[in-house]
């Protein structure tokens, strides 16, 4: 049985349920491409040292974001070198911040994070005590995967998809 509630139309695509549930209606028109790839310096020019070529780490289609997993640039020198875990993932999580603001969004409005770490036994335990710090009171969505090791002197790794703080770029 669907359940059905009041709505309440808020314009510019925006319906607001009785529930609390909060739809975006976006309009594209017809040619325009929905979806578009952003640089975030000085991050993207990080990761075209490493990787040869245009690196867009930020991804935004249809109302939401979609964030690359970044190693932990040294936010000097863009250099990725061994850095006790703690630091690694206040970095990577930093970075996030950044590029999720350079695309119009913010961490509270972040739904979903995978995080990849090498495999320590000590590693859930730091990450979430600095995770909380990140996300005080409303987490989001997540899953906290092992690898068994990365192509550099690195531990940890966090996508996330989340949605934009208004549709309209």
């Amino acid at each position: 049985m669907k359940r059905r509630c009041k709505q309440r139309e808020f314009g510019r695509g925006q319906t607001v349920h009785a529930c609390g549930v909060v739809e975006w209606q976006l309009s594209i028109k017809a040619g325009e491409n929905a979806m578009e790839r952003l640089r975030v310096e000085p991050i993207s020019s990080y990761l075209e040292r490493r990787r040869k070529g245009p690196i867009y780490p930020v991804i935004v289609a249809n109302g939401f974001v979609f964030l690359s997993g970044l190693p932990p640039f040294d936010p000097e020198t863009g250099d990725v070198k061994p850095l006790p875990f703690e630091r690694q993932v206040e970095l990577v999580l930093d970075q996030m911040r950044m590029c999720l603001e350079a695309a119009g969004s913010s961490l509270a409005q972040v739904v979903k994070c995978n995080v990849y770490c090498t495999p320590d036994p000590s590693h859930f335990g730091k990450f979430n005590e600095i995770y909380a710090r990140y996300f005080p009171t409303e987490s989001p969505a997540r899953i906290f995967l092992n690898v068994p090791s990365w192509p550099g002197p690195f531990d940890v790794e966090v996508d996330c998809v989340a949605v934009l703080s208004s549709p309209y770029r």
